[in-house]
C-alpha cells in the first residue's frame, strides 16, 4: 500500500487499519454490483493483510525487553487480532459474490437506504476532474465522498494518493451520503442521476424486510468499527460501552434476519439468493463482535501502549471530537441543513447528549449545545466541522 515496507509496530498497524476498511468497502461494494473483480481484490487484500500480521508479530516480540514491554505489547496484538477478524469478515463477505449468491437483484435498490452507499461514475470527456490530482480535486471536503479505487483500462488502484490524476474514462469508485452522489459526478462529468419517481409503494414483503434488517446490520457494523476506533483514540469508556451495546444489538437483528429469509422462502425465486442474505448478515455481526473485541482493553481501564493511538492519529481517515458551542453555526441546525458529511466530508458517527449516546444520527437531527460529536473523515474536514461547531481555530491545532 505504501511505498515503503512497514516495519514499525505502528507502521504495521496503520497498515492493518487501512487494509481491513478497506477490504468492508470494497466487499459491500462487491455485493452491491455484484462484480467479481471487486470480489477478487477482497481477497487480495487478505493477503498483503496476513503479511503484515506476521510482521506485527515479529516486531512485537523483538520489542518485548521486560515484563512490561510485553504487557504493552499484547495489548497491541489484541487489536491486530481484532483487525484481522474484521478483514475476516469482510473477505466473506466477497466470497458470497464468488459464489454466486449475492442478494435478488430487484432488491439491491434498497441498498441505498443505507446510511452510505457504494457507487461508480466513468470520468466524461471535458469533464472538470481531467487532469487535476486528487488533493486539488479534494473529493471528501467538496462532495463527502471518499474514493475507494480509480479504474484506468482495465486496471484497478485501489490505493489512490493525493498525487494521482484523473484521465478521460478513469472509472470512480466512491462511498458516501446519498445526496454526494451528484455532486462527484458533476465533477466527472456525468448527468445527474434522476429522481426515483413518487409512487405509492407496495406492501412489504418478506424478502423486503429481510433485505432490510441486513441494511440496519451493515450500518450497525460500520457504526461499531468506527466508534471501535474512536475510543481507542479518545480511550473513552462510554463509546467502548456503546460500542458493546451495538454488538447486542446485532444479535437481535442477525436473529430477525434468520426468521425473515425462512418465511420469504416461498416467493424467492432462487433459493441461493437467501443463502447469499444469511451469509452476508452472518459476516455482518462477526464485525460488530470484532469491534467489541478491540474495545476490551478500554472497558477495562488498562492502559493501552501509546503507539495505538499514535498509529491510528496517522491512519487515512482521523476521528475527531467536536462540543458544539451555544450559538455556534451548528447550534439547533440538523445535519442536513448543515450538510456536514457534503460540505466537510465528515460522517457523524456518534453524538452524546448528556449521558446519551446517539449512533449514526439520521440526516434529521438536529444540533444543541453541549453536544458531543463523534466523527471520522479527512484531516482538512476536521477543522471545518470544528468551525461549524464555533470551536476555535486555535484549539483545533492544540
Amino acid at each position: 500500500m505504501d511505498d515503503h515496507e512497514p516495519n514499525t509496530v505502528k507502521d504495521l498497524l496503520v497498515q492493518l487499519k487501512d487494509a481491513s476498511e478497506l477490504m468492508v468497502d470494497l466487499a459491500y461494494a462487491a455485493v452491491f454490483f455484484n462484480d467479481a473483480k471487486l470480489a477478487d481484490e477482497v481477497e487480495e487484500l487478505e493477503e498483503e493483510m496476513a503479511g503484515y500480521l506476521r510482521r506485527l508479530r515479529q516486531v512485537a516480540m523483538l520489542a518485548a525487553r521486560s515484563p512490561e514491554d510485553a504487557e504493552g505489547m499484547a495489548g497491541v496484538l489484541w487489536i491486530a487480532d481484532a483487525i484481522e477478524k474484521i478483514g475476516d469478515a469482510a473477505s466473506d463477505i466477497g466470497r458470497v459474490v464468488a459464489a454466486r449468491l449475492g442478494i435478488p437483484d430487484a432488491l439491491r435498490p434498497d441498498l441505498r437506504h443505507a446510511d452510505e452507499i457504494s457507487g461508480r461514475v466513468k470520468v466524461r470527456a471535458d469533464a472538470p476532474a481531467i487532469g487535476r490530482t486528487l488533493r486539488d480535486l479534494s473529493i471528501p471536503t467538496e462532495t463527502g465522498m471518499w474514493l475507494m479505487a480509480i479504474r484506468t483500462g482495465t486496471e484497478w488502484d485501489f490505493d489512490p494518493g493525493p498525487d494521482d490524476v484523473v484521465s478521460e474514462g478513469d472509472v470512480l469508485l466512491f462511498r458516501g451520503p446519498e445526496d454526494g452522489v451528484n455532486l462527484i459526478r458533476e465533477l466527472a462529468g456525468a448527468p445527474p442521476l434522476p429522481e426515483a419517481p413518487e409512487s405509492d409503494s407496495p406492501p412489504l414483503s418478506e424478502l423486503d424486510r429481510a433485505v432490510d434488517i441486513m441494511v440496519e446490520l451493515k450500518d450497525s457494523a460500520e457504526a461499531a468499527v468506527g466508534l471501535a476506533y474512536s475510543s481507542l483514540l479518545f480511550n473513552n469508556r462510554a463509546l467502548a460501552a456503546q460500542v458493546g451495546a451495538i454488538e447486542a444489538r446485532s444479535d437481535i437483528l442477525h436473529d430477525e434476519l434468520e426468521s425473515w429469509v425462512l418465511r420469504a422462502a416461498p416467493e424467492a425465486r432462487n433459493p441461493d439468493e437467501l443463502r447469499g442474505l444469511l451469509r452476508i448478515a452472518s459476516a455482518t455481526e462477526a464485525i460488530c463482535d470484532a469491534a467489541r473485541d478491540m474495545t476490551w482493553y478500554v472497558e477495562q481501564g488498562v492502559p493501552l501502549h501509546p503507539v495505538v493511538q499514535l498509529a491510528l492519529e496517522e491512519t487515512e481517515e482521523t476521528s475527531a471530537e467536536t462540543v458544539a458551542q451555544r450559538g455556534a453555526p451548528a447550534d439547533g441546525k440538523s445535519l442536513k441543513e448543515l450538510r456536514v458529511e457534503t460540505e466537510n466530508g465528515m460522517l457523524v458517527i456518534a453524538v452524546q447528549r448528556g449521558q446519551r449516546w446517539i449512533y449514526r444520527p439520521r440526516h434529521g437531527f438536529v444540533l444543541l449545545q453541549d453536544g458531543r460529536l463523534i466523527s471520522v473523515g479527512p484531516e482538512e474536514g476536521e477543522e471545518e466541522l470544528q468551525a461549524l461547531c464555533g470551536v476555535p481555530a486555535a484549539a483545533v491545532t492544540d
